[in-house]
């Protein structure tokens, strides 16, 4: 229950994946790299939206809602009514 030897194969076909059997001896680094990279990338993004959100009608306070942390309209909507309550 083996897949057996590799079989052979051309020596002359490139490939941008690295053809056949391909392990380059820094994958584990270079993927740490990229993860690192778009996570980077993702928390720009991220930062420029929530800074950019705008909302014409708030949550209500009963339901969940995620934005709720970030979303600094939302922040200053909320600690507005708790003021208001006191």
């Amino acid at each position: 229950m083996g897949g057996g030897a590799k079989i052979p194969y051309p020596k002359h076909v490139w490939s941008p994946a690295g053809g056949w059997y391909s392990r380059p001896a820094n994958w584990k680094g270079n993927t740490a790299i990229m993860g690192a990279a778009i996570a980077g990338i993702v928390a720009m993004v991220w930062g420029l939206s929530a800074n950019r959100e705008y909302r014409d009608k708030m949550p209500r306070e009963d339901r969940f809602f995620p934005s709720r942390y970030w979303s600094k309209q939302i922040i200053a909507h909320e600690r507005k009514v708790k003021e208001d309550r006191e």
